[in-house]
């Protein structure tokens, strides 16, 4: 007898409910795989949202039997339970349908901590060489590879609490740019994280580092920060 899945979906919105579908286990099956073949064969009216399938984009992140990953990426065989998988939306963001969260106020957080580049230099000056062995090219390496997936937004448990709060991506883009030399955003960067929802409302609890992906350490570029801004107060750069 071939074995089966019992797949349980988050259908609706907010305020709807799961549902259960039998899926075929097959070998190297991934939990995406899974959720396509209900969309394609068992219920088109399904969604979710999902890109590259090789771990790039990040676009494929749901909640896995409770915990957020992506999908491309986890195999069944690894995760499930007792015959059972249970896969719904990313917690911490609103539900558009079914698998699909908004990642609006996740991106409206981001900028909100001035995670956009602020060039010191215009294009027609010479191209500035930043020593690769620096304290500060090595602090910029360290938070530079998060491609905004929302795994440590939907991890946060001070995200859950405090609406406000900036969360582990925005202000680990900040910290990468505060060690960015050739970036002259930093006065307003640092207000930005320094105030209310900002850095000094972790909690360092570490669910970002623990269910990063890309194995980035949020919390540690938080504390990079939490120790940049307090030094920024100290020198009269920041108002209290």
């Amino acid at each position: 007898m071939t074995e089966k899945i019992a797949v349980s979906l988050w259908r609706g919105r907010a305020q709807d409910r799961y549902q259960l579908y039998e899926v075929q286990l097959r070998e190297n099956q991934t939990v995406l795989d899974v959720v396509t073949f209900v969309q394609r064969h068992l219920d088109a009216t399904l969604a979710y949202r999902f890109a590259c399938r090789v771990g790039m984009c990040g676009s494929c992140a749901m909640t896995v039997n409770g915990r957020p990953r992506w999908t491309c990426r986890t195999h069944v065989a690894k995760v499930i339970d007792r015959g059972r998988l249970k896969i719904g939306p990313l917690e911490n963001l609103p539900v558009i349908k079914d698998l699909a969260t908004d990642m609006a106020p996740f991106f409206e957080k981001w900028q909100q901590a001035k995670g956009a580049f602020a060039p010191s230099r215009t294009r027609s000056d010479p191209i500035e060489r930043i020593p690769p062995g620096g304290a500060a090219r090595m602090a910029a390496d360290a938070a530079i590879e998060c491609i905004n997936c929302g795994i440590c937004y939907a991890a946060c448990d001070t995200v859950r609490w405090n609406a406000d709060y900036l969360g582990p991506a925005a202000l680990n883009r900040a910290w990468s740019l505060v060690n960015d030399q050739r970036d002259a955003g930093n006065p307003a960067r640092l207000a930005a994280v320094a105030a209310s929802g900002g850095c000094h409302a972790c909690h360092s609890h570490q669910s970002c580092q623990e269910h990063c992906p890309q194995a980035l350490n949020p919390t540690a570029s938080i504390a990079g920060l939490k120790r940049r801004t307090t030094l920024a107060y100290l020198r009269g750069e920041l108002k209290a």
